[in-house]
């Protein structure tokens, strides 16, 4: 059938378009490619998504359009996300479908497209949920190109949303560009009166440089810091990026986190330390009474399930 003419108006007039619910219209078109050859199926996708103004149907087919990437279905993409084309009048409806389409075109990993996701991000009257879609497709398609936008939006001291600042720290770390630590580290360590606020910030903040995994004394003395901070998250985080980290002091700062306040922090930091130094940290914490009920609890549970599988 690759050489006919398809009607497409005709075809999902048969498929029930008009007639029956989004989701079984939606079954059908999942399986096209079973009657139709690719470039007839795309066509068919892309066909919908200018001319159906159904909302869950247009939804559905945006992640069908997944299954081949095509470089048309792209460019109508990029039309949803700058409102170029308007599906509905219903805002929530329009910022869903705008979200679901900046994680379809991050899938694409096309370096076209940084100008746009790079427009919407920086727009600060843009609504937060595209931003972060934006912020977390620009660290999926990994161009460092985008990394100088993206330590502007964590610095911007005037930028509203933490939850903007936490999805652009997190690309970041997925770009694992280097130029970031040093804007990371100065952010950690300005203005800690206000951090109680922002600790979801921080945790974004530890998880990236963890990910950048370099031996940068700034950055250890950073997660010397975060290891005493308020938040046990953050030092849970801390003790992670230790743990994956090359530093030298890295299980002796660990170790430390044993004796936390926190039951969930020190039981991270036993498994870290038994990734870190395997079975003696087990059998130390057991056999010491300067360890709490619950660690050893924790201690036992790791070898009855580890050590005797071994």
């Amino acid at each position: 059938m690759g050489n006919t003419v398809l009607n497409f108006s005709e075809i999902l007039n048969d498929y029930g378009v008009d007639s029956e619910p989004p989701q079984e219209v939606l079954a059908k078109l999942a399986s096209v490619s079973e009657f139709y050859a690719k470039d007839e199926v795309i066509e068919l996708y892309n066909y919908i998504l200018l001319n159906i103004k159904n909302y869950e149907l247009v939804m559905g087919v945006i992640k069908l359009t997944d299954s081949f990437r095509n470089e048309a279905t792209l460019s109508i993409l990029l039309d949803f996300l700058l409102k170029r084309v308007v599906l509905s009048d219903d805002i929530d409806e329009q910022i869903n479908l705008r979200v679901l389409c900046t994680k379809a075109i991050a899938n694409y990993k096309d370096t076209s497209t940084l100008g746009t996701l790079l427009y919407c991000l920086n727009n600060k009257d843009e609504n937060y949920k595209i931003r972060l879609a934006c912020a977390d497709a620009l660290g999926r398609i990994g161009d460092r190109f985008a990394v100088s936008s993206l330590i502007n939006v964590v610095e911007d001291e005037e930028e509203k949303s933490v939850y903007v600042k936490e999805s652009a720290t997190f690309a970041l770390g997925l770009l694992g560009d280097t130029s970031a630590i040093d804007p990371l580290v100065a952010i950690m360590e300005a203005k800690q009166g206000l951090w109680d606020k922002f600790s979801f910030l921080k945790e974004k903040i530890i998880e990236a440089l963890g990910k950048l995994n370099i031996n940068n004394r700034n950055v250890l003395k950073v997660f010397k810091n975060s290891l005493m901070d308020s938040s046990s998250m953050v030092r849970i985080n801390t003790i992670e990026a230790l743990m994956n980290s090359e530093y030298e002091e890295a299980p002796e700062l660990i170790r430390k986190a044993l004796k936390d306040e926190d039951e969930e922090v020190q039981k991270n930091a036993l498994i870290a330390l038994y990734n870190m130094e395997g079975r003696d940290i087990l059998d130390e914490v057991i056999s010491l009474p300067s360890y709490s009920k619950s660690l050893k609890e924790e201690a036992q549970n790791i070898i009855d399930e580890y050590e005797d599988e071994e």
